[in-house]
Formats: structure tokens, sequence, C-alpha cells
């Protein structure tokens, strides 16, 4: 008990010294959080690059909002939240949305069994990176941060129909890029001469 109390005090401490804006408590909860946040940029980014300038955007952003941190809440998800919609802010500025029919993709959708399931965390992670911006935005959204296409709609300004088209077509690349780096392990072009 007395353990829990210590957490939170020092949780307390924390978010003080960060509405004083005391750099030591700043380069702490960087630091502490770094890895975490890193994860869910990278998810969104199509590079290491892009991702650290998400990440550090979304931390100017934490840093200048602080004092909208409730406390009782839990802080690595308000941190979370903040690097989420960070990202798609950063989608919203740098693409130029289109919007496409749900019907030119409904062919497009299948029953396979999730592939996913059975590779690294790094082979799906160079995968979302190799997606087209929009796709990879929709993905992210729905499928790690559990977002309706409706949520997906509003967030990135598009519609509900582009946003599933765009994750059937996503899935669909998904697919094709992991299919054809399977086959060429099971060639051996990628073996060492």
């Amino acid at each position: 008990m007395d353990f829990a109390l210590q957490l939170e005090r020092t949780e307390h401490n924390l978010i003080i010294a960060l509405n004083r804006q005391e750099r030591w408590a700043q380069q702490l909860l960087y630091e502490q959080y770094y890895g975490k946040m890193m994860g869910v940029c990278l998810r969104y980014a199509g590079s290491r690059d892009e991702a650290l300038d998400l990440l550090h955007e979304g931390f100017i952003k934490v840093f200048q909002n602080i004092s909208r941190y409730k406390a009782g809440t839990s802080l690595p998800a308000w941190i979370r939240t903040i690097m989420v919609n960070t990202c798609i802010d950063y989608y919203r500025k740098t693409i130029r949305r289109r919007t496409e029919d749900i019907t030119e993709a409904s062919y497009l959708s299948n029953d396979d069994p999730d592939a996913l399931s059975h590779l690294t965390e790094q082979e799906i992670l160079a995968a979302v990176q190799e997606l087209s911006p929009a796709y990879r935005a929709v993905f992210n959204l729905y499928v790690v941060e559990g977002y309706s296409h409706k949520e997906i709609a509003d967030a990135l300004q598009i519609t509900e129909s582009t946003s599933r088209s765009n994750l059937v077509k996503a899935r669909i690349k998904l697919k094709e890029f992991f299919t054809t780096r399977h086959m060429s392990f099971e060639l051996g072009e990628n073996a060492e001469d």
C-alpha cells in the first residue's frame, strides 16, 4: 500500500515540476516514455527519421499542455493520445486526400486467416512503413488503435467509405508484401552467396 502511495506522490511531484517547465522533469518523462511512444510514431511514419520528428513534436505538445493533464488518469494513455493525434495532424497537413468509393474496393476483400499473427514485430513494422501515408494512417487507426471508420473519417477528414477502402487496400498491400518476401526466402534470393 505504501508503495502505491509513493508512486502516486512521485508522479504528482513530476507533474508539478513539468508544470514549472523544469528541464530535469521533461528529460525524465521523455526518457521514461521514449520507447513506447517511438513505437506509436513508427507505425504512422514512413521512416525512422519521420517518426523521430513526430515523437519530438508530440513531446513538445505534452510539455506545452501538461497543465491539462488530470491527476488520477493514466499518464501513459494521455501521452499516447497526444502522440496519435500528432500523427493524425501530420497526416492532415501532408497528404492530399482522395475520395474513393467503397464499391471500387469491394472486390479486393478476402477471408484468408490473419497472416500478421505469424510475423515478428519488426517485419510488421517494416511492411506498414511501406504503405502509402493514407493506407498507413487508416490501418493504424483501425487495427492498432481500435477507431471505428466513422472516427477515422472524422479524424482524417475523409469519408467513411474512403476509410474502409483504404483499410482493404492496406491489407492487400501488406499481404502482397509478405507473400513476395516469403517467396523470396523460399527461393533463396535473400541467401548470402
